[in-house]
């Protein structure tokens, strides 16, 4: 027992992310249930911390073939988190990209979206954590193998960049509400408008009435 415990796979760099890991996949599957700016917020806390914990990962070696390994993430999931994200920041779910190969063959700009680099993070984290779950030490290696070379190679930098984009947004100055508390909040003006155009219509026919009476 001592000896299966001492593998990689249990080591408190591989534990520490896992945690940090599980609380990103929660908040993005919770998208809903913050405001815009809390969102962004949170993001930007947590964000760096799983860019942290997924560099100081120990390195490992496949032991499995690839088939072994079931994806947690499929095509319904990883649309549910993109639209969930997207919905939520709106106009502000567009960047410009610097940080891409495609810029070396580009006279232009490119644009990038931060609910489709979130969407992407989360189906490697996603199916790493799912895989972790499975306790068997030959899976959890291996995944831990996929994740970590996919960080390098991709998620990564995608992390890094929609982080510098979430940053843009939070200080930009610009109105962050949610769209839906803007309509509430309009409504509620109209409403408090109408009150008050009400009222003052009524003080000034009881004014013309006391003329009358006079």
């Amino acid at each position: 027992m001592e000896d299966a415990f001492s593998h990689v796979v249990y080591s408190k760099n591989v534990l520490e992310f896992v945690t940090v890991s599980n609380e990103f996949c929660n908040f993005l599957e919770q998208t809903g249930d913050h405001q815009k700016k809390d969102f962004i917020g949170i993001a930007l806390k947590i964000l760096p911390l799983l860019y942290l914990k997924a560099s100081i990962l120990p390195g490992t070696e496949e032991e499995l073939a690839d088939e072994f390994i079931e994806k947690a993430v499929d095509e319904g999931l990883y649309q549910h988190i993109l639209n969930s994200v997207r919905d939520k920041l709106g106009q502000h779910d567009d960047y410009l990209e610097v940080f891409t190969a495609d810029m070396q063959h580009s006279d232009m700009p490119l644009s990038a979206s931060i609910s489709e680099d979130l969407a992407d993070i989360y189906q490697d984290i996603k199916n790493f954590i799912e895989a972790y779950k499975t306790a068997v030490t030959e899976i959890m290696n291996d995944a831990l193998f996929e994740l970590t070379n996919n960080f390098e190679l991709y998620w990564g930098q995608k992390l890094v960049n929609t982080l510098r984009a979430l940053h843009n947004v939070y200080y930009s100055g610009d109105d962050l509400t949610d769209e839906e508390h803007k309509k509430e909040e309009h409504v509620g003006k109209r409403n408090t408008d109408e009150w008050i155009i009400s009222k003052v219509q009524k003080m000034w026919q009881d004014d013309n009435d006391d003329l009358e009476q006079l």
